[in-house]
């Protein structure tokens, strides 16, 4: 018989048996015990962020650019509540992770004890799962059903609290291979008479249209996508979460659609008659205004999560499945429709309105910075924050089928980047990373450099600076009368803080400033071969740069602001 172990031997246990490589974390009293468990493992490579919502942004950019279930643990208290915008943002991007907190111990939960908090409860709308171990014999289960809830089905995160003597009490070293989990069955088939449904409706279209989101991603079915589209001939629009699903030089894709969609992916959509959605929410920066979507077109919506079909647009063929699993059939039946002329029409749509910039000629052009990294790095992993340079990014960042684009979708939360992207270096070194990040966004996770530099990871820190508030200040430009209210970031004296350059010096961090378009190119190569730590290009751009086109928020698709 074996011997008890106690509960943090079963937990550094139990995340080698997952197969755990990396696990992000920040110490605190509570998981003490936990932290000099994982001191005696050398399997285990442990990251010190300098913040704990940093922790978890990291985590998702680590299991984004790995495909693998990431791992945060943190302290109880505010170690607890620092990871919540994180987990929220991986929530709704359906990322798979599963956060550890420590927690007072058992006899001291609902006494207001020092750094107490209800955890569990407070992220109960964000998590697939959330628990306190309340007893020794049940650890081993639960953290195999989080791991478990976390990676199948829809993924996203779980949350597990630990009471410190829970981590000290000895109890079995068993830990399950599998557990059934009661109520818990993510779908692992289709309803084929649906989904033949679904393309016979698709067959029988002039005007047909594929809508790829992000589950096709997560499904790893960009393949099977390009081979379906190819096979029946029918063009792809994606969401932003879905950039990079179908290769972006190929002659059936038609663009990113949406609020800042192409001019020819919204008019495809608002005129198609048959909308084939996969692997998508349809939240409102996609949809615009809802009875406006898609208005003469039948829907078919491919979806994993049955509560997200119909929720927000109305379908005519529901269909619950993976969109791997979707497509691996439909890729059997899928027989070359005539699509011709509506290939044509998307390609007039097109050449009346190209995407494209106007030459302001001050500062940098966004446009000219995205191309330039295209052709630099043309093979690496590209990581953005939120704002108006995540938009031009999604633009004009041309993908092939081995690189991820890693950005913050359904929360849309500023800060994001820097850490994704140092998670994604962590976990894919054998890429370069790039982040396309903004100068509001950057600063509000920038301590991470920190641990950038102590990682040694080589991400090209590209920050489009155009000392605003960007996106906010387009919205004010165009609809509120240029009344530029607390977007200028530009200090009362006149100056700009910080000094990016003298900045990430302090951090023995390459740092380069490019004034002019002729440069972009000279600071991209400069960075690509210091491979020895971050390079930060500070790149100045003219606030008056607009994203464009654009839908105003409530409106339809086909009212777009083109200029």
């Amino acid at each position: 018989m074996a011997l008890n172990i106690t509960g943090r031997k079963l937990f550094v246990k139990a995340l080698k048996e997952e197969g755990v490589d990396t696990i992000f974390a920040y110490p605190g009293g509570m998981i003490t015990d936990i932290v000099d468990e994982l001191y005696k493992t050398e399997e285990i490579n442990v990251i010190l962020g300098r913040h704990e919502q940093a922790l978890v942004h990291e985590a998702e950019g680590y299991a984004r650019a790995t495909g693998k279930t990431a791992v945060v643990l943190v302290t109880s208290g505010p170690g607890a509540t620092n990871t919540i915008t994180g987990i929220a943002d991986a929530y709704y991007d359906s990322i798979p992770m599963v956060i550890f907190t420590g927690q007072v111990p058992l006899h001291l939960i609902g006494n207001d004890a020092f750094q107490e908090v209800d955890i569990v409860g407070m992220t109960r709308s964000i998590t697939k799962y959330g628990v306190t171990v309340r007893d020794r014999e049940d650890m081993g289960k639960i953290i195999k059903m989080g791991f478990q809830i976390a990676s199948t089905g829809k993924p996203g995160p779980v949350l597990i609290d630990i009471p410190k003597d829970i981590q000290t009490i000895s109890g079995s070293p068993e830990y399950p291979e599998h557990v059934d989990i009661r109520g818990y069955h993510p779908n692992e088939t289709v309803h084929i008479g649906q989904l033949k449904k679904a393309y016979r409706m698709l067959k029988g279209a002039k005007r047909p249209l594929i809508l790829a989101g992000g589950g096709v991603r997560i499904a790893g079915a960009s393949g099977k996508l390009l081979e379906f589209a190819e096979k029946m001939n029918v063009p792809v629009t994606t969401t932003v979460m879905g950039k990079g699903v179908m290769p972006e030089n190929h002659p059936l894709f038609v663009g990113n659609c949406g609020m800042h969609g192409r001019f020819a992916a919204n008019k495809a959509v608002t005129e198609c008659d048959v909308l084939f959605s996969i692997g998508t929410r349809f939240n409102d920066r996609i949809t615009g205004e809802l009875d406006e979507f898609a208005p003469k077109a039948k829907i078919v919506h491919v979806d994993i999560a049955s509560a997200s079909i119909s929720r927000n647009v109305s379908v005519d063929v529901p269909v619950t499945a993976d969109a791997g699993i979707a497509l691996q059939r439909l890729v059997e039946y899928a027989e070359r429709i005539n699509t011709e002329k509506w290939l044509d029409q998307i390609k007039k749509w097109e050449d009346e309105h190209p995407l494209g910039m106007p030459n302001t000629k001050i500062g940098v052009c966004p446009q000219d910075i995205c191309e330039a990294i295209n052709n630099v790095f043309p093979n690496a992993n590209i990581v953005t924050d939120v704002g108006q340079h995540q938009m031009w990014a999604s633009q004009f960042i041309k993908l092939n089928s081995d690189q991820k684009f890693i950005t913050s979708g359904g929360l849309g939360t500023m800060g994001f980047g820097f850490p994704a992207a140092i998670g994604a270096a962590i976990g894919d070194r054998s890429k370069p990373v790039v982040l396309i990040t903004g100068d509001g966004g950057f600063q509000m996770n920038m301590q991470e450099m920190a641990t950038a530099m102590s990682a040694k990871v080589p991400i090209v820190i590209c920050i489009f600076n155009n000392s605003n508030l960007g996106m906010v200040r387009q919205m004010q430009q165009l609809f509120y009368g240029k009344r530029y209210e607390i977007t200028d970031l530009t200090a009362d004296d006149g100056n700009y803080y910080p000094d990016f350059l003298k900045w990430a010096e302090s951090y023995n961090c390459k740092a380069i400033r490019v004034l002019d378009d002729n440069d972009i190119i000279n600071a991209l190569e400069a960075a690509r071969n210091n491979t020895n730590g971050p390079t930060v290009i500070d790149f100045m751009v003219s606030p008056d740069d607009l994203v464009l086109p654009m839908v105003k928020s409530g409106t339809p698709l086909s009212e777009m602001i083109l200029r």
